[in-house]
């Protein structure tokens, strides 16, 4: 099966798959498998502690492949100045930057008169809009299914793909409940060229910084164990439900403010469940595709079994 497309093309990858950003936990171990299984692996720079330490990060992906890949840049979300990260990457040649949350903007003016292609990541058909006014080549749309950082429309990626196809001529990348060659066919079909994974890639072998104990709740769960949290903050998110997930929507639902809530929704709760385990003493994102998932293998097994099945798939199609 040819699997070109223009986002193939334009990020000179061979599969139309990308891992997402990942906060505390894209690095370059996983950023590296999933460009060598031949598509868009990332690092995630804005959880990394100084512009020093991406540079390191991004020399250890040169290293790891020869591929394309890219460095996410979750502005908005950490409330830290990215302008000095953000060169790193200009400096080090990074061939494609995506950026999730906050304006943009900024980013793009940094970007201009440099070769590297940009991704931003939407929830809404406006959204999308304004990234190809901004000089997005391409957009990342994520429906409510998704983990992690959400839309506040609560559109299903069903619906929202094609509506975003509908309304830019830069191809849309399908994000939210993907796991498997089913899903990213039908990410085709709806009009994207190309899908977006973050769930899915955190219940693999390369993806060392997860707790054990963290990929086998993805395992083990289904996708009714998730919720989402911080609606009331205007940033609505998807985590797995446990006590503390529990605890957050009680003071949202007592109107409880930011100060209340900083504590619990902190980077410092997310790394307690996600590197130590601590199931009931912080969180971790995950995207209601958990229930799609059974096992925890290699990245390349991985897409072996997504590009085998989607041919399948396929084949049906013809006859």
């Amino acid at each position: 099966m040819n699997w070109q497309t223009r986002v193939t093309d334009i990020l000179n990858i061979r599969y139309p798959i990308i891992q997402g950003g990942l906060a505390y936990l894209a690095y370059s171990e996983l950023a590296a498998a999933v460009s060598n299984a031949g598509g868009l692996g990332q690092i995630t720079a804005m959880s990394l502690s100084s512009p020093e330490q991406l540079k390191a990060e991004i020399r250890k992906v040169k290293v790891l492949t020869n591929n394309p890949f890219g460095v996410n840049f979750a502005i908005g979300q950490h409330g830290r100045p990215f302008a000095d990260f953000l060169q790193v990457a200009i400096d080090e040649n990074v061939p494609v930057v995506s950026m999730t949350g906050g304006n943009p903007a900024p980013i793009f003016e940094q970007l201009k008169g440099t070769s590297i292609k940009t991704l931003v990541l939407v929830a809404a058909r406006r959204q999308a809009m304004k990234a190809e006014q901004l000089g997005a080549d391409a957009v990342m749309v994520v429906g409510q299914e998704g983990g992690g950082h959400l839309g506040r429309d609560d559109i299903g990626t069903m619906v929202l793909i094609p509506q975003v196809v509908d309304a830019v001529s830069i191809p849309v990348i399908a994000s939210g409940g993907i796991g498997d060659g089913r899903g990213l066919m039908a990410a085709l079909s709806l009009g994207a060229e190309g899908i977006e994974m973050g769930t899915r890639f955190i219940a693999t072998k390369e993806c060392v910084h997860a707790h054990e104990i963290y990929k086998q709740t993805l395992v083990e769960g289904t996708e009714s164990d998730t919720v989402v949290i911080k609606r009331t903050l205007g940033a609505p998110a998807r985590a797995i439900a446990n006590t503390w997930t529990e605890k957050i929507i009680e003071i949202e639902g007592t109107k409880g403010d930011y100060d209340q809530l900083k504590d619990f929704i902190s980077g410092t709760a997310n790394k307690r469940y996600i590197y130590d385990g601590a199931t009931n003493e912080g969180f971790a994102w995950a995207g209601q595709v958990m229930g799609l998932i059974k096992d925890v293998p290699a990245v390349a097994e991985l897409f072996t079994r997504m590009i085998r099945d989607a041919e399948q798939i396929r084949a049906k199609w013809g006859k």
